[in-house]
């Protein structure tokens, strides 16, 4: 077993003490900055990525060849709020005052942070492949965004953020949330180098930071997973999910997923209903609209190619219900990405 003791007086000495620790090497790309190892402690990348305003992103993509425990002091300068989500594999967190641990599942949640002074310990187990995301805010320097608008958290959260003197400690442990699991997934296929790219990214990791503050927000207001449906079969949902997102152009019918998925035709509509606010038939509209548009931007196709190539068979319906969610006709979309060039 390894356990690292992390004083940090910056979100950049983790990763830096981290590799004291456990050894690699660390590389720097446009302020991207990733911890690379492979040797008998650990294979795998840590990469450090910091915006403005306080935020930052740990993004773990690692296996740990031996248990290894971070102790995390809090300090007075440096002491973040933490959003955490493993979407492959688990962790398990503890206070320094507590003996007990609590399991961070796959697909769940963690916010956490601590009084100053106090240790937050994160354990990873060993031999199993981990991907693991955490958001750290550091409160004094977010506070001063002028976009930022706490007051319109709930009481806990907004009591969470205004402690700029860490007089608190908070935990907050959500239930599954395979949406989190999806945006990590649009977060990791960012290509592109430079402003561009870390602009891409911190708007991913806003988006996933508000699923996080929803899911409270959900919770505290008592609204349960479906009890339709298992943890297991929700993860199901999201396979099929996935899959209309790589082939929207496939004649999918309910009765037909159905009998694929294993799951009846009542739980995969509460399912759907559930991961993505839409029925079935909603979702599968909403992907081939949304390939339609990536297409009308990104490829010389016509539109009536366009309309074929993702499973629609009228020009006329496809025109009508994409003027309905973008506001503008497929015609006027193309022309105005013209005019543009």
């Amino acid at each position: 077993m390894i356990e690292i003791e992390i004083i940090a007086d910056s979100p950049k000495d983790t990763i830096e003490q981290i590799k004291e620790a456990i050894g690699g090497k660390i590389e720097e790309h446009w302020s991207e900055f990733t911890l690379i190892i492979d040797n008998e402690n650990a294979v795998g990348k840590i990469k450090y990525t910091p915006f403005d305003w306080g935020v930052n992103l740990l993004d773990f993509d690692i296996t740990f060849r031996k248990k290894l425990i971070l102790k995390i002091k809090a300090h007075d300068q440096f002491n973040p709020i933490r959003f955490i989500y493993p979407s492959i594999g688990s962790l398990k967190h503890r206070f320094g005052f507590q003996n007990e641990e609590k399991n961070v599942d796959q697909f769940q949640s963690l916010i956490f942070t601590n009084k100053t002074g106090g240790y937050n310990y994160i354990n990873f187990p060993k031999n199993e492949a981990l991907e693991i995301n955490v958001i750290q805010i550091v409160r004094k320097h977010f506070l001063k965004k002028r976009t930022t608008k706490v007051s319109t958290l709930n009481d806990k959260l907004y009591e969470v953020f205004v402690d700029t003197d860490h007089n608190n400690r908070f935990s907050h442990f959500g239930t599954l949330n395979l949406k989190m699991a999806d945006h990590i997934k649009r977060l990791k296929k960012i290509r592109g180098k430079g402003m561009l790219r870390v602009l891409k990214i911190e708007a991913l990791v806003y988006e996933i930071l508000s699923l996080h503050i929803q899911q409270h927000n959900r919770l505290l207001e008592g609204v349960p997973l479906p009890t339709s449906l298992a943890k297991e079969e929700l993860k199901i949902v999201r396979k099929f999910a996935s899959r209309i997102v790589k082939n929207p152009a496939k004649n999918y019918t309910l009765e037909d997923l159905s009998l694929d998925s294993g799951l009846t035709q009542a739980k995969l509509q509460d399912g759907f209903k559930f991961l993505y606010n839409r029925t079935v038939t909603e979702y599968i509209r909403h992907i081939r609209l949304e390939s339609a548009r990536d297409m009308l931007k990104n490829t010389d196709l016509n539109i009536s190619q366009i309309v074929y190539s993702i499973g629609f068979s009228s020009r006329s319906y496809f025109s009508k219900i994409f003027r309905e969610k973008y506001g503008i006709t497929p015609n006027g979309f193309k022309k105005k990405l013209l005019s543009v060039v």
